[in-house]
């Protein structure tokens, strides 16, 4: 994307897809800077496709598979290699030997400012700074809750963060807390244009007077997905279930397979909804979300003051996203199947819980995220440098004081975890 303005910036913007999230983080970005007369081209790079096809492979394929087939496995993976500067001089290597292409393209491009909402971008990006190949530090754009110690590096510009106790977290860490900024995870600049639920019902072709859930199906697959809309289609109060099914054909059959089985005489009407670019439009019709908490699907429900019915949460990033949103009163949590219909007919029989519940998602709203993350850049010298940040406070110098140090953290996140959702 090339602006007429000649002497304005070169922005590159930098994702990885390996689960929708960091994308769409990424192109929520690039529609800001698009429209940035600062900006003189922006251009938005997937790492991936600049890697040989087993990287590639490992990133996005096996990452689905373990979603999918090996959850408890993903959550042992995310918890032990969570400790804060740890291996990384293996990781940037294995990273290096596998992005040739990648790091010889951003060398080429030459930008004036880089926005990562991937870690391992951010990684190799600060490794070509640290070289003298580039002339730029990564902005980082973290898009999760949490921030795991994946996202951790030495070298940057600035880290945009979801919430204040990622700051206070990261600060503990050695990160310059001048660099860092509570943003909200970037959603696409529809969700800053406010919209009544009457007029987004119309336009997505909704019954008005119906109480609407809204299914964000795209993360479990066909099966669970069919056993999901099974048991909300046990609910006995009068609602209509949207079902966005996103890219996934198979998935989007099987929905109106079921559709076309449902006894009319029930009181759920199922309205399944493949691809579309108006989630902001059906976020704004519904008054409730079901779905895994990815820290973009929540961010856009919290843009639209909608509260949130976890299903089996990912162990994990979505983990923790769980529990941030159910301590902030956003949400409630279904971890047994066969009772969500129950759990949400309660819920809906209390209106004034619910109401709380709508309420409180405006300390997590940031529908400007994006903007907010462009105009700090933009804004910014461009000349401007960063010392590097301390080494972490607590890293341990021996290799069993580290291994001590890790067990530690990991049973005080278990203990955490249980009294958050007990």
């Amino acid at each position: 994307m090339v602006n007429e303005s000649s002497s304005g910036r070169r922005v590159l913007i930098l994702s990885a897809s390996a689960g929708a999230g960091h994308v769409r983080a990424a192109e929520a970005i690039l529609k800001i800077c698009g429209n940035d007369p600062r900006v003189a081209q922006v251009e938005h790079w997937d790492m991936l496709k600049y890697t040989n096809r087993l990287f590639r492979h490992l990133y996005s394929q096996v990452y689905l598979d373990l979603i999918n087939r090996a959850p408890k496995m993903l959550g042992w993976i995310y918890d032990t290699t969570d400790t804060p500067w740890r291996n990384e001089k293996k990781r940037l290597a294995f990273e290096k030997f596998n992005a040739g292409p990648f790091l010889k393209a951003v060398t080429a491009f030459n930008p004036d400012l880089i926005i990562c909402t991937h870690f391992t971008p951010s990684t190799l990006v600060g490794w070509l700074y640290e070289v003298g190949r580039i002339a730029v530090r990564p902005a980082i754009c973290v898009t999760d809750f949490d921030c795991h110690a994946m996202w951790l590096t030495h070298i940057y510009q600035y880290y945009f963060l979801a919430i204040e106790e990622t700051r206070v977290h990261m600060q503990r860490l050695g990160i310059d807390p001048a660099r860092m900024k509570v943003t909200g995870i970037p959603v696409d600049p529809a969700f800053m244009e406010p919209m009544e639920k009457s007029e987004a019902r119309r336009r997505c072709s909704l019954d008005p007077s119906l109480f609407t859930i809204l299914v964000s199906a795209g993360g479990y697959g066909v099966g669970p997905v069919e056993l999901l809309i099974a048991e909300i289609l046990r609910i006995k109060i009068p609602v209509q279930v949207v079902v966005i099914a996103g890219r996934s054909l198979e998935l989007k059959a099987a929905l109106d397979d079921l559709a076309r089985k449902q006894n009319p005489s029930r009181p759920v009407k199922l309205v399944p909804v493949g691809y579309t670019t108006q989630m902001h439009e059906y976020m704004a019709a519904a008054d409730l979300l079901i779905g895994k908490p990815g820290g973009l699907t929540i961010s856009e429900a919290m843009a639209r003051n909608l509260p949130v019915c976890i299903v089996n949460p990912i162990p994990g990033q979505e983990e923790r996203n769980s529990d941030h949103l159910l301590e902030q009163g956003v949400a409630i949590r279904c971890n047994n199947l066969p009772t969500l219909a129950y759990k949400i007919e309660t819920l809906l029989a209390d209106p004034g819980r619910l109401s709380a519940m709508s309420a409180a998602t405006r300390a997590l709203a940031r529908p400007a995220a994006a903007m907010d993350i462009v105009q700090t850049l933009l804004n910014l010298p461009q000349d401007q440098t960063i010392d590097k940040p301390r080494r972490w406070p607590f890293a341990p110098r021996n290799g069993m004081a580290r291994r001590m140090t890790a067990a530690r953290l990991r049973a005080s996140r278990r203990a955490n975890g249980k009294q958050r959702r007990g």
